[in-house]
């Protein structure tokens, strides 16, 4: 990420440094058109990101040099267009402009050349973190290739055991892309977990390699099927978060006052912390603390969450049923989202002993596991459609999973504020309690 973040930073500074040397063939001094970069810049970024200039083809190839170039050309286009309709036209300095431009396309190939040259001769593999996973199946470790036996660790890939998933992502984690050696009949279970991670996960099948010549993209000799791919890129994660932040920082401040009320009132309730902490199931499958107001008695609290809350509870205070049902109780995980270690707007993080009837959840539908593919949410798809509350049955996590599943494969920006501005209208619900 940090040198995609570089790249981004050198593109900037060459459609700045591009325009301060068309200021000095214009007007034979250092000067810039304030207006043309302010307007240019972060159009030139938003498009450049959607072209996928910030990515790994984009930065390692020649193709980033293309994506850039038309992300220029286009955002040239729409700025002149906008010039136009404002009937400001007259007052650009064609001369200006268009060295302007001419200077940034020259300055963006040259930089992406070197950065190209840099990668591929000084970082080499360490550019991206390959990781080869040995589950009982031994083979030859290629160059540039970390390895991990999981048998050093004493752990053996269960989708039944939340506790070994995350063992395992963690030790997995960070890798950009993970190719497993296992024995046949645990294939599928590595299939499964490495949808959940969210990762560029292969396993090996040699059989097939007798079938035909396979070729890795990176270059590499070590060749496996591809079982599952990140949901969100670089630039739709850097969005993400960067909306994360840019609503949950404000949210905080605003709020402190309502969070100091709901803390006290806790506290003089009944006897007990006023923050209920629970282990829950995050991003890539890896566990969590999740931060809510208590709303039950201390000794009634239910830390596998194994038990729903019910209509009548006799566990709920009566400071906790009121904010249970204005879902005010929830309000502390901003400060998971903070912290990184949830998201505004997700798959809702359940608790590990969570039940559909008498079945814990995932073992229900193993896909239940894929929902970690991406942050677990403040709110989600699956609320704002009404899927909360008390799992009874089994078709009640069957429609969460359905919408959390969707949410995961459809993400976009514009998905995550309609599904807040939704919240809004079933923050009290029939189902909260």
């Amino acid at each position: 990420m940090t040198v995609y973040l570089l790249q981004m930073l050198f593109d900037l500074a060459a459609l700045i440094v591009g325009f301060g040397i068309a200021g000095l063939i214009r007007h034979g001094m250092l000067v810039f058109d304030a207006t043309a970069l302010q307007s240019l810049l972060p159009i030139f970024l938003v498009i450049s990101s959607y072209a996928g200039a910030y990515s790994y083809e984009g930065v390692v190839s020649r193709e980033g040099i293309h994506r850039v170039l038309t992300a220029l050309a286009i955002a040239f286009a729409f700025y002149a267009l906008v010039r136009f309709a404002i009937k400001e036209a007259p007052t650009l300095s064609r001369t200006y402009i268009f060295a302007g431009i001419g200077v940034a396309a020259v300055l963006l190939v040259v930089q992406r050349l070197l950065l190209i040259r840099f990668i591929r001769f000084r970082l080499g593999a360490r550019f991206m973190k390959l990781l080869l996973v040995i589950d009982d199946q031994p083979i030859p470790v290629p160059d540039g290739f970390d390895v991990i036996d999981i048998a050093d660790y004493g752990v053996t890939p269960d989708v039944n055991d939340p506790r070994v998933l995350d063992q395992i992502s963690n030790l997995l984690l960070g890798a950009d892309r993970v190719v497993v050696s296992s024995a046949v009949e645990r294939r599928e279970s590595w299939s499964l977990y490495l949808k959940g991670i969210g990762c560029n996960g292969e396993l090996l099948v040699p059989e097939l390699h007798s079938i035909g010549q396979l070729h890795a993209s990176d270059g590499s000799s070590l060749v496996g099927i591809p079982v599952s791919t990140g949901p969100l890129d670089i630039r739709s994660r850097i969005l993400k978060r960067a909306f994360d932040l840019c609503l949950t920082v404000p949210a905080i401040i605003a709020l402190t006052p309502l969070l100091l009320i709901i803390a006290f009132a806790v506290k003089v309730s009944s006897p007990g912390p006023i923050l209920f902490r629970q282990v829950r199931m995050g991003r890539g499958n890896r566990l969590f603390h999740v931060y809510k107001f208590r709303s039950m008695r201390t000794e009634a609290t239910d830390d596998a969450g194994s038990r729903s809350a019910s209509r009548d509870d006799n566990r709920i205070t009566a400071v906790g049923r009121f904010i249970r049902k204005t879902s005010m109780d929830e309000l502390p995980q901003l400060f998971n989202v903070l912290e990184g270690d949830m998201s505004l707007v997700g798959p809702r993080p359940h608790a590990l002993g969570s039940l559909a009837g008498d079945e814990l959840f995932w073992r229900i539908d193993q896909r239940y596991w894929q929902r970690h593919a991406i942050k677990p949410g403040i709110t989600g798809l699956a609320q704002v459609r009404g899927f909360r509350g008390a799992t009874d049955h089994r078709n009640d996590l069957m429609q969460r999973l359905q919408a959390d599943l969707e949410y995961v494969s459809n993400w976009s920006l514009v998905g995550d504020v309609t599904i807040l501005l939704r919240t809004f209208l079933v923050v009290v619900h029939k189902n909260a309690y």
